[in-house]
């Protein structure tokens, strides 16, 4: 174990400081991350150097053990520079997180040797899963697993079999470089540069205590509980996984809005000559993107205060709030893109130039909504269903 000193562990606003240095670094690095369809080798050094994927990673490992919304505010600024590498980047700090739910000989298995190791994902459960003497066998093909390049383990969703009449058994099950190939099918309109590519699978084993039972997270039992005592660790799964793709959009709404009011400050109309910043329909959109951007990093500071003071209080969030807070995260990612879409519309021809940052921004909230987990019309029927007193269906939670 490598652990560090708490005098040593940075705060969140020395973290959020490092972020906003990197932000010009990572604009200039943008296009070159797409074309290379990942994230650049540069931009995970600068990463590692910042401490970033350790903001929420045990301390017992090298970790930081900070909040999630430490985190969340960190990949928010990254997202103005380049949304794929903040996408990437907050996914892979969750993952660090994720493993302090579970058995802490899975810790031990992938830290033990160097707390730096990196894994990738890919939740929805594609692949075949076989009991096996001690764990499961495992096969198939996982699509979407963003940063995979540069990770040394992977974390696989999957079905694994239960007795007739029980819940399905999902899980994810979490696998060594050796174990899987990575085939390279990243083609694709937004998010180029996450190199979401596809993990493939030939029966490999994976033993019982690398493995994430979701019934546990949702119950408030994960096993990793004893031993990782902290705080950060007592936050739902599903809040938590939901708005790390969340933040990424909202940061990439307030990147638009910052690119939008520099470029209509100075332009002027090529008919015309008239002040861009003059125009009613300029105007007019950006106080409507602005309000909705405002809003939801409101909505996001305040359901994580309220988080926090279950958290702090030692409390089980209630089922109801854990819903309203997945629910939210979906309708954040929603709203970061009908504002992007406003400002990009108010940004006439010359937004669709690739030297344009708003492009991007366009291009890749509207890849990061698609997410299955960011599905808005889903977590809405959802939340206004337990309103009404349903029952919840989502049990990602």
């Amino acid at each position: 174990m490598n652990k560090i000193a708490i005098d040593k562990i940075p705060t969140a606003s020395i973290l959020l400081e490092r972020a906003k240095a990197l932000v010009p670094v990572l604009a200039k690095r943008a296009q070159a991350t797409e074309d290379a369809r990942s994230v650049l080798p540069e931009t995970v050094a600068d990463f590692e150097a910042a401490g970033f994927y350790r903001i929420l990673q045990p301390a017992q490992y090298g970790g930081f053990e900070l909040p999630p919304k430490a985190l969340f505010d960190v990949a928010i600024e990254l997202a103005k520079g380049c949304p794929s590498s903040a996408w990437c980047m907050c996914l892979i700090a969750v993952h660090n997180w994720e493993i302090g739910l579970l058995d802490p000989r899975a810790a031990q298995d992938i830290w033990g040797g160097d707390t730096s190791v990196r894994l990738s994902s890919s939740y929805a459960p594609f692949g075949a899963v076989e009991p096996a003497e001690g764990g499961f066998l495992i096969s198939g093909r996982w699509p979407f697993s963003s940063g995979c390049d540069h990770c040394d383990w992977a974390i696989l969703g999957g079905r694994a079999p239960s007795e007739p009449g029980l819940p399905p058994d999902v899980r994810a099950f979490i696998i060594p470089r050796s174990s899987y190939v990575i085939d390279d099918t990243w083609h694709v309109l937004g998010l180029k540069g996450t190199g979401s590519k596809d993990i493939v699978v030939d029966k490999a084993f994976v033993p019982e205590h690398l493995t994430h039972k979701f019934s546990d997270s949702f119950l408030g039992t994960d096993p990793g509980l004893a031993t990782f005592t902290a705080p950060t660790f007592r936050y739902p799964f599903g809040i938590v996984f939901a708005y790390t793709l969340a933040v990424v959009t909202l940061g990439m709404a307030e990147g638009a809005r910052e690119a939008f009011v520099e470029q209509m400050q100075v332009r002027l109309g090529a008919y015309d000559g008239a002040k861009a910043s003059d125009d009613p329909f300029v105007r007019q959109r950006l106080a409507h993107a602005d309000a909705m951007i405002r809003s939801q990093r409101a909505l996001l500071d305040a359901n994580f205060a309220e988080l926090d003071g279950y958290v702090q209080a030692g409390e089980l969030i209630p089922l109801e709030v854990r819903v309203r807070c997945k629910w939210e995260a979906q309708h954040l990612s929603r709203m970061a893109m009908q504002a992007i879409e406003l400002l990009f519309k108010a940004g006439g021809g010359r937004g669709i130039r690739q030297e344009n940052p708003l492009q991007r921004y366009f291009r890749d909230v509207q890849a990061a909504s698609n997410h299955a987990y960011l599905n808005a019309d889903k977590g809405a029927l959802n939340a206004g269903g337990v309103l009404l007193g349903a029952a919840n269906m989502d049990f990602a939670l």
